[in-house]
């Protein structure tokens, strides 16, 4: 396993300093969700008409670009067009940096579709997406996010787009906080399918000024209670070779901890985990 993080995580730096530092602090990836002010990489300088300037400085530094996350909604007809534009842009980025996963969520209205149809929609979309140039050499991967984390609805997903290419990220946290099963009930039935996971730790604290909504906060790795160590485990025991993601949300959660503290503090936290 690889320890990687995501940009959210860094909102204000510079390109440069999302290499930098990143590798500095002992990361071996880097996941893009936005840069600076914009969450859509794909229309930014430094992957367009600079983005071998951009690949050049991640190699010097030693640093692969573990993912683009991406802000395409898979069951949401009346956003097939806009899906496919990004997904066109999406594909340009990841070939030139020599990167093959890229992020989707499912999306949708189950209060007004049923998860089936939603399912339908999505295939649809993603047999869309994969008919374009360089697509199938890509894994697309639905994240477990929103109303997408109950395992039996990824399922639906799963069977209809049977193909390698499309995948699960597994969110552990999100699973762990939101959803009613365990690591192990859930990994069960996603196991063969997951080619990504995502790691953030909370802590159930209504009453903490910095509580959310439904009650939880987020704290580092290690100091919440959703059990990240057993899920690291689970992913070793079953085999799991691929990235481990420190989704520190400072973009959407400006209380959190700096990036300067919060990023090494999770590589010596996550390290040994890996390593054991």
């Amino acid at each position: 396993m690889k320890l990687t993080t995501t940009t959210l995580g860094c909102p204000g730096w510079s390109i440069d300093e999302v290499i930098e530092k990143c590798s500095a602090f002992g990361f071996q990836g880097v996941d893009f969700r936005g840069l600076e002010g914009n969450l859509d990489v794909t229309v930014l300088p430094e992957f367009r008409e600079h983005i071998s300037t951009t690949k050049m400085k991640l190699e010097d530094f030693c640093l692969d670009v573990s993912g683009i996350s991406s802000s395409i909604r898979i069951c949401l007809r009346e956003s097939l067009r806009e899906n496919l534009e990004e997904a066109r842009r999406t594909i340009e980025v990841v070939r030139a940096l020599g990167c093959d996963k890229v992020r989707v969520f499912g999306g949708g209205d189950p209060g007004v579709h049923s998860y089936k149809s939603l399912a339908d929609e999505g295939m649809r979309t993603i047999e869309e997406i994969l008919r374009l140039d360089g697509a199938a050499e890509i894994n697309w991967m639905l994240e477990t996010h929103d109303t997408w984390i109950d395992p039996d609805h990824c399922s639906l997903l799963l069977e209809r787009v049977s193909t390698p290419a499309f995948g699960i990220l597994w969110d552990i946290g999100h699973t762990a906080r939101i959803g009613n099963s365990s690591h192990e009930e859930i990994f069960k039935k996603i196991a063969s399918r997951t080619v990504y996971t995502h790691v953030k730790d909370a802590i159930l604290n209504p009453a903490h000024p910095q509580a959310m909504k439904d009650g939880w906060r987020y704290v580092a790795p290690g100091k919440g209670s959703l059990r990240l160590k057993d899920a690291i485990a689970l992913l070793k025991s079953n085999g799991y070779q691929g990235w481990i993601m420190f989704e520190h949300e400072k973009r959407w959660h400006e209380e959190l901890e700096d990036p300067e503290r919060a990023f090494p503090q999770f590589v010596s936290w996550a390290k040994p985990l890996i390593e054991c």
